[in-house]
């Protein structure tokens, strides 16, 4: 007898997991319905700040798969339909036709919950005003490209600093506006340390992005017409043509909340190594809705990102599929640009590190991108976070030039593999006087980092 697989999210997680099940099992052995509210599948929320600023030309670049490829693979994508109430013990959800705005029941033998998150809107007076923009979803990406099409002035304000609001400050830029950032944060970028986070700053008021700290957001301030004239902190006005929020995401739980089930301190869905929701044998999920372990912290955490989801996907369709995967964990690497400055980070910050309670010493080194004599060497900082007892890596955050972002990933595998900065030391990376100095800049630091814990004893 065939089964039924229910999946209530159609962008990464969910749309990887309803393909990575079909590819196990037939659509005579599994029946696959999912559910999307908007109009878009299978498409990359990330890069919605590229095509707002004109590096990707059009709106399709970011769809991977559209919803008649996915219906063409058997799989029922219903767009334009959200589920509004989970029934886990009768094995069905109801969704709500947004078109027609009819209702129906649909029984599931397995649930995939992939609903994402939502961003963080403040109760803002005027937050809801003409021009005021997030940037979630494909249609949120269109409706700031309308708005900025239909209003003359040049002048735009974005209302956070972190990855979303530093790629959307030079999307704004290259479109030729006038840009000033607005954190209520002691430096852009509170996923850095401070001191990482000043070298941040300076490098965007050089591009030309007015960046205010300190400064949170109280109103926002309406013309005669009604649409955003202007932002207010408790010190100053901005003036504002359009308005970019970009103060962050929190899991959409909303629909698992009501459903009783299990949430972490972070409001994310609690989930096993497979990706089951916790004491729910016939319940999953993934993707920005769940929480996920923290391999170096060894905590739960909310780390909301493309490449987790995709792989959330994965796992989850082999094990619905009838095959068997799991997901172990995170060390929490990003890498983030504004023009030609690149930020990356990976492991725990010292704010981190102390609230989990681990004694560390921290280091920072400045080097090049390539041999100090060839042609393009850029400058680079390196901050490398090692424990005070062990010698054991903790965390490494990068600003630099073109060639700084990526040389995180070295130490994300470090982080993964558990390594100490001494072990670190003699990894054999490769040299060329084009592609990096003889000492890479990240085995500088950990033979910095290495010494530090000698020292400290």
């Amino acid at each position: 007898m065939s089964e039924r697989l229910v999946v209530i999210g159609g962008d990464a997680a969910g749309m990887s997991a309803a393909s990575q099940a079909r590819r196990f099992r037939s659509p005579d052995e599994l029946e696959i319905v999912a559910f999307e509210r908007g109009h878009f599948s299978s498409y990359s929320a990330c890069g919605i700040p590229y095509w707002v600023g004109g590096d990707v030309a059009t709106r399709g670049e970011l769809i991977a798969r559209s919803p008649e490829e996915h219906r063409a693979r058997d799989i029922d994508l219903r767009t334009r339909t959200e589920v509004t109430e989970i029934d886990v013990p009768g094995q069905r959800v109801r969704s709500r036709d947004l078109e027609a705005g009819t209702e129906a029941w649909t029984g599931f033998d397995k649930l995939v919950i992939a609903t994402g998150a939502r961003p963080l809107r403040p109760p803002l007076p005027g937050i809801d005003a003409p021009g005021v923009h997030g940037v979630q979803t494909l249609d949120d990406g269109q409706a700031l490209l309308d708005s900025l099409s239909a209003t003359p002035g040049r002048r735009a304000v974005v209302v956070g600093a972190g990855y979303i609001g530093v790629e959307m400050a030079e999307a704004l830029l290259n479109r030729g506006y006038e840009v000033t950032v607005l954190t209520r944060g002691e430096q852009p970028m509170a996923t850095l340390d401070p001191d990482m986070g000043r070298l941040v700053h300076r490098a965007m008021d050089g591009l030309g992005i007015r960046t205010v700290v300190s400064a949170p957001v109280t109103k926002i301030l309406t013309g005669s017409d009604g649409r955003v004239r202007a932002v207010a902190t408790e010190a100053d006005e901005y003036p504002a043509d359009v308005v970019v929020l970009g103060t962050g995401v929190e899991p959409e739980t909303s629909l698992a909340r009501a459903a009783g089930l299990p949430l972490g301190a972070n409001g994310g869905l609690l989930t096993d190594l497979s990706m089951r929701v916790r004491g729910h044998g016939n319940v999953w999920a993934g993707g920005d809705c769940v929480e996920v372990l923290d391999l170096v912290s060894g905590r739960e955490r909310h780390v909301p990102l493309g490449t987790h989801a995709n792989k959330h996907g994965q796992v989850i369709g082999a094990n619905v599929g009838g095959g068997y995967a799991t997901f172990p964990g995170v060390v929490g690497t990003a890498v983030s640009k504004v023009c030609d400055l690149e930020i990356a980070r990976t492991g725990l910050r010292e704010k981190d590190a102390r609230e989990v309670g681990l004694r560390f010493v921290a280091v920072t080194v400045e080097s090049t991108s390539r041999a100090g004599y060839y042609p393009g060497a850029a400058p680079m900082t390196v901050k490398m976070l090692a424990e005070r007892r062990t010698g054991r890596l903790l965390g490494v955050q990068i600003v630099g030039r073109e060639g700084a972002a990526k040389r995180v990933d070295i130490a994300a595998v470090a982080l993964t593999a558990g390594m100490t900065v001494e072990a670190m030391t003699a990894l054999d990376l490769g040299y060329a006087p084009p592609f990096s100095p003889v000492w890479d800049p990240v085995l500088i630091a950990a033979r910095k980092a290495s010494g530090a814990v000698r020292t400290a004893g």
